[in-house]
């Protein structure tokens, strides 16, 4: 199997540029093949967010990569430029909690988590059970703070925690983040849900009216604020102060105390709002969305600024 010199360069510009990378089939919240998805859960237990390549969009990198660390099969995990193997080994090293110590995630506390169901949650559940024979109530608490419940049988392995009369088998990643977890239902479109609230969250993103940021800028607030727009954008209209979201402010931002105050801001406050998530995942907990964004600005503060 031969790697041209083009596909080597892509592939090791990737690695240096990102110290952890995913060769998949499929996208993370859409993998492709039950090795990709499989991979990707351990993944999603211990880190946010890193960088995934779907080799399905890319077939020379989908044959490249495998020339490149002599391994024949996909997925393919990449830590610091190192490959550390495919779908097996992970979850290998995910069970005996090397992959953590690769990654530089500590592990989670073990205690036993203090867990409330309501009254119309426990009686789901135990409907649930009755008529799955078999099943447990599984509970999976993800790095990005994504809570899912789901049936499926115990295999012995999980910590179990008993809330009421309902048991649920959790891993030990999901018995850390859990303590504290209240679980309730509630109605949406799609239906009845189970509804999550766990004090040990980050908290959801706050919305901060223009005039509001222009009071805590005056009063000399120490703030981080971030333009995630592009530079077309930010050269037709620009609040003063304000840096963009490049990968060097990512970098940055990525170092700073997760207390920090950040207010994320685009035109009209969609693009902000993704952004501010995406640091919410990574345990930032005062973020801010600027309500109806620079154009909001513009109207409410500062008429100087463009509109467009």
């Amino acid at each position: 199997m031969s790697l041209d010199t083009q596909t080597r360069e892509i592939i090791e510009d990737v690695l240096q540029n990102n110290r952890v990378v995913l060769f998949m089939k499929g996208h993370r919240h859409q993998p492709q093949c039950g090795f990709s998805a499989r991979t990707v859960a351990a993944l999603d237990m211990l880190l946010p967010d890193y960088l995934h390549i779907n080799v399905l969009d890319h077939p020379e990198i989908r044959e490249g990569i495998k020339a490149y660390g002599n391994w024949p099969t996909i997925p393919q995990l990449y830590v610091d430029g190192q490959l550390i193997g495919g779908s097996d080994i992970v979850l290998e090293m995910m069970e005996s909690g090397e992959l953590a110590e690769a990654l530089g995630v500590e592990r989670s506390d073990t205690v036993a988590p203090r867990i409330e169901i309501a009254p119309q949650a426990a009686d789901m559940m135990r409907n649930a059970v009755r008529q799955r024979e078999g099943m447990a109530v599984h509970l999976r608490i993800d790095a990005g703070w994504q809570h899912t419940l789901n049936l499926a049988p115990a295999t012995g392995s999980e910590q179990r925690v008993t809330a009421g009369d309902i048991e649920i088998c959790m891993d030990t990643w999901t018995a850390g983040r859990a303590d504290g977890l209240k679980i309730a239902v509630g109605e949406s479109l799609q239906g009845t849900r189970f509804l999550f609230e766990n004090p040990q969250a980050p908290p959801a993103i706050n919305q901060m009216s223009p005039r509001d940021l222009r009071a805590k800028l005056a009063a000399g607030t120490k703030i981080e604020l971030i333009d995630v727009r592009g530079p077309d954008e930010r050269a037709i209209a620009s609040i003063a102060g304000a840096a963009a979201w490049d990968e060097a402010t990512d970098r940055r931002l990525g170092s700073l105390p997760r207390d920090t105050m950040i207010v994320f801001h685009c035109h009209k406050g969609g693009r902000s709002q993704q952004a501010a998530e995406y640091m919410r995942r990574k345990g930032f907990r005062n973020l801010h969305n600027l309500a109806g964004g620079i154009d909001a600005w513009s109207t409410d503060v500062d008429q100087a600024v463009p509109r467009y």
